[in-house]
């Protein structure tokens, strides 16, 4: 469905950005009037005029942002659609709190802006009156300190996903490599949410011994077991108001899930030996690696667990998906070295161009560690590119590459990570044309090869193996010029 026609206002100091986007709405039949400060967008507000409004963070009169809660009190039923460059959490998170309908990154897809534009022209517009009393003209800032470090379209997602979620009590199933930042969005969730001044507890499955989870979580009285001497107060109980953050919750045993279970349906529990039901009043926040989809297959997970956790999924992707970030992290990381009493150092060209090619088994905190040793082992201010081969060249293999990790490896996820890095080296310098089928014939040699080597030589096997015809495997073993060795030992 198509929004109908509707009058939208653009405040953004940028002549070309204004321009552009009064030209895509104007043609889509809308009746668009902009202006480059946020006293003209203000006074149109005031005046009844518009159904929509697009508006800028930084303009040369005013912060986009501190005009959100008068136009919400003013205008309550006017929605308002947030741009900025300024593209980090805490930007996301100002925007929702003050009462943004939509907030989006610069630079922005216009397609997207369009389909944002339309959601928000046709959501409900049943909201009621809100007092003045729950509306300050003036928000009282938050922590200015960033929680989370990227501008990639990767983090952007994140940002808009976390700032949705934080006026809610939601429960949140956070997925990711290791080191990619899991228990760093639970403490955005917690500190930016409305359960910021109760306690945040975490507590990392895999680092408690499984028969003393369930105590560790829910505490015991005096007596339950053997060495029991006194009362225990468990996670649950210390988190009380707050949020608990249940860190690789695939390795929770099944004994302790069940009690979790009967938490999140009843809202209660009791304590290892204890008769009395305990309210539970916290926000779960939990955390894993694995695939719970799969240990679900494998009799490990419960199911109905699984979807009272997976309420809100969040998927934090690979460093080496948001390799453009690379700068800024490592530029934060440097940041906080003298807190540690060492140097502040920076990264050279090529340096950089190192760090992207990277393939980054242990993510984010593989770089914190790396930008940690460069500032205590180098005198040089500007580290420089073969400083950073060096670093990187470990002779021994990473364990993201372990023969073990690399077996179960999809195929598509392999030739995926090798892409990406291709994509990376050549990023300002593409070939013109037949990318497409140069890779297919990169992938063809080796495929046929080691077919061969695992069938010792036989190409009828080969053939059957590859689901060709016997004789287009012969045309391919000329043109590709692979040797067949008969009677060889196939190791795959």
């Amino acid at each position: 469905m198509t929004a109908a026609p509707a009058s939208i206002l653009i405040a953004d100091d940028d002549r070309a950005i204004r321009t552009v986007l009064s030209q895509a709405l104007t043609r889509l039949g809308h009746e668009v009037k902009s202006t480059g400060t946020a006293a003209g967008l203000w006074r149109w507000v005031q005046d009844g005029e518009g159904d929509l409004v697009i508006t800028d963070v930084v303009m040369p009169d005013e912060n986009g942002l501190d005009l959100l809660p008068r136009i919400r009190k003013h205008r309550p039923d006017l929605r308002v659609i947030v741009m900025s460059a300024q593209n980090t959490l805490l930007t996301a998170v100002k925007a929702s709190e003050r009462g943004a309908f939509d907030y989006l990154p610069k630079p922005f897809d216009l397609n997207v802006l369009i389909a944002t534009v339309r959601k928000a022209l046709e959501a409900p517009r049943a909201t009621p009156p809100v007092a003045s009393a729950e509306l300050p003209d003036v928000v009282p800032p938050i922590d200015t300190e960033l929680p989370l470090i990227g501008r990639s379209p990767a983090m952007q997602d994140i940002y808009r996903v976390l700032a949705r979620l934080m006026g809610t009590d939601l429960t949140v199933m956070i997925n990711g490599e290791s080191g990619t930042g899991k228990e760093l969005v639970a403490r955005a969730l917690h500190d930016y949410g409305k359960r910021r001044d109760e306690p945040f507890v975490a507590v990392n499955m895999a680092a408690i011994p499984r028969e003393l989870i369930e105590s560790e979580l829910f505490g015991h009285e005096k007596g339950a077991f053997t060495g029991a001497t006194m009362r225990a107060t468990g996670r649950f109980e210390q988190a009380q108001g707050g949020t608990l953050f249940l860190d690789e919750i695939g390795d929770m045993p099944l004994e302790a899930q069940t009690r979790l279970l009967r938490v999140l349906q009843e809202g209660e529990y009791t304590t290892i030996g204890g008769r009395t039901p305990i309210r539970a009043n916290v926000r779960i926040i939990a955390a894993t690696h694995r695939d719970l989809r799969q240990l679900i297959h494998q009799g490990l997970f419960r199911e109905d667990l699984f979807y009272r956790l997976n309420v809100v999924p969040i998927r934090l992707p690979a460093l080496r998906e948001r390799v453009e970030d690379i700068s800024d992290l490592a530029r934060h990381f440097f940041s906080q070295m003298p807190a540690e009493g060492l140097p502040i150092k920076q990264l050279g060209a090529a340096a950089l161009d190192c760090l992207r090619r990277h393939s980054w088994p242990g993510n984010v905190r593989e770089l914190e560690n790396l930008c940690r040793r460069l500032s205590a082992l180098y005198a040089e201010e500007t580290i420089g590119g073969e400083v950073i081969e060096q670093e990187l060249a470990d002779p021994v293999k990473p364990a993201a590459e372990t023969d073990d990790t690399i077996g179960n490896e999809s195929l598509s996820d392999a030739i995926e990570r090798h892409l990406r890095v291709y994509f990376q080296a050549h990023r300002d310098g593409l070939p013109n044309t037949g990318l497409y089928d140069r890779v297919l014939h990169e992938m063809e040699r080796p495929l046929i090869s080691l077919c061969l080597t695992a069938t010792r030589g036989n190409q009828i096997r080969a053939a059957e193996v590859l689901g060709l015809n016997r004789n287009t495997l012969r045309k391919k073993i000329r043109e590709l010029d692979i040797p067949v060795v008969r009677g060889v030992r196939s190791d795959y």
